[in-house]
């Protein structure tokens, strides 16, 4: 069983601060990654008084036609912004976590094929899963071996809803 880690809000305002300071690059537009990169690319564009935020979902469907695993799979890209959004312009891409890396590779070998400067970022590395080694994240706040849960993720989801009105 993996370790877990349960961050709290003010380990997560630490991240950031430890972030901000690292980007040697102007950005003039964001990607956040859906659903994990909302609120950490939410602090971050705040924190860079960045206009332009745009929104990518990537899926990575079962495998198909022979493939015997998951991983082999290409991704779905199920939300991106248009290639004029991007092209010429230095993109950051922000997700929570790089693990297999496939997600935020997915995304920024796209943008880069629209023509964008693109420069990834994540709040925690972990290099013992990426699928991509040597390859990371231009940025990151934090490496771990560890399964981080956000404090936003905590008593969430569809098995916390309440089914009752309240009293």
């Amino acid at each position: 069983m993996r370790r877990r880690e349960l961050l709290t809000w003010g380990d997560v305002d630490k991240l950031i601060d430890h972030l901000i300071p690292q980007f040697d690059v102007e950005f003039n537009g964001m990607i956040i990654i859906t659903r994990g990169g909302i609120i950490p690319g939410g602090m971050i564009c705040e924190a860079l008084d960045l206009p332009l935020v745009m929104n990518a979902a990537v899926d990575f469907p079962p495998a198909q036609q022979g493939l015997s695993h998951r991983l082999l799979a290409w991704p779905q890209f199920i939300q991106f912004p248009d290639d004029e959004q991007i092209k010429d312009r230095k993109i950051l891409v922000v997700d929570d976590v790089w693990g297999s890396g496939r997600t935020i590779t997915a995304v920024k070998n796209r943008v880069a094929a629209a023509g964008g400067d693109v420069h990834t970022c994540v709040m925690h590395y972990n290099p013992y899963r990426s699928l991509f080694s040597p390859l990371e994240p231009d940025y990151y706040a934090a490496i771990t071996d560890a399964y981080i849960i956000y404090p936003w993720e905590v008593d969430r989801g569809p098995d916390r809803v309440l089914l009752d009105e309240p009293e």
